[in-house]
């Protein structure tokens, strides 16, 4: 626990310190007139990390709180209280975190920028986008159909990006989902996640529940059955495509 507490201390330092030394340098001045304010404005910061890390903290609690209490009832019942059936889908890139040992921050930041705005392009209602994560974003609507076309349309779009741009895969699945402070929780939304892990560059895996809500439109592959961390029992994967794709 120790470690995990000065881990996340060290990152609120961190933080802080490129904060202060940004705005200070920024301002000009000899090495002895930026250590100076330097060291004064990190003095004045110190009383504030008292009630910024109580916030944090609660925010994680309050989070991983709410996450049990989904957990448990979902177990209980069958379904979230709550819930309204939808259809999760993540799309990452594919090698991004090697690429993170060969790219400057800023050029992976120009990558997932880039993301965001082509999933921002595809998200159109009834989807939405719910959330960048780092090399991955988060769609969700309660239509399978227009989110898995959505899918699709992301994956292809990548592709047009040129070979600097990381390939592109998409992993889906629907069910009860619980919308809180404008994120989704439930099995979808783990589900989802985990088939986006194990899919093929340029691929779109979904589950068969997904394959059942969206039966027009699309070509079906069967992908095989899979036990994925987390989730209780085999899963049937399925390859989707256009249907006037070859």
């Amino acid at each position: 626990m120790s470690r995990v507490i000065g881990l996340a201390l060290a990152q609120v330092a961190a933080a802080s310190r490129a904060l202060v030394a940004g705005s200070i340098l920024a301002e000009g001045g000899t090495e002895a007139e930026v250590g100076r304010a330097l060291a004064e404005q990190a003095q004045a910061l110190g009383p504030m990390m008292g009630p910024l890390l109580e916030y944090v903290l609660n925010l994680h609690l309050r989070e991983q709180v709410r996450s049990d209490v989904i957990g448990r009832a979902e177990i209980s019942s069958g379904r979230l209280p709550g819930a309204q059936d939808v259809t999760a889908c993540f799309a990452d890139m594919v090698g991004f975190t090697k690429l993170g040992e060969d790219l400057a921050p800023e050029e992976l930041g120009v990558l997932t920028g880039r993301l965001g705005e082509l999933a921002s392009e595809v998200a159109e209602p009834p989807v939405r986008l719910v959330k960048m994560i780092g090399d991955a974003a988060m769609l969700v609507s309660n239509d399978a159909d227009a989110v898995l076309a959505a899918a699709l349309d992301l994956v292809k779009r990548s592709e047009s990006e040129g070979e600097g741009f990381p390939p592109l895969r998409a992993g889906l699945a629907c069910g009860p989902a619980l919308a809180r402070a404008g994120d989704w929780y439930g099995r979808p939304v783990n589900l989802a996640s985990r088939i986006t892990a194990i899919a093929y560059p340029g691929s779109v895996l979904v589950s068969e529940d997904v394959r059942d809500a969206a039966p027009n439109g699309f070509r079906w592959s069967f992908a095989g059955e899979r036990r994925l961390k987390g989730i209780e029992g085999r899963v049937r994967l399925f390859r989707a495509r256009r249907e006037e794709e070859s």
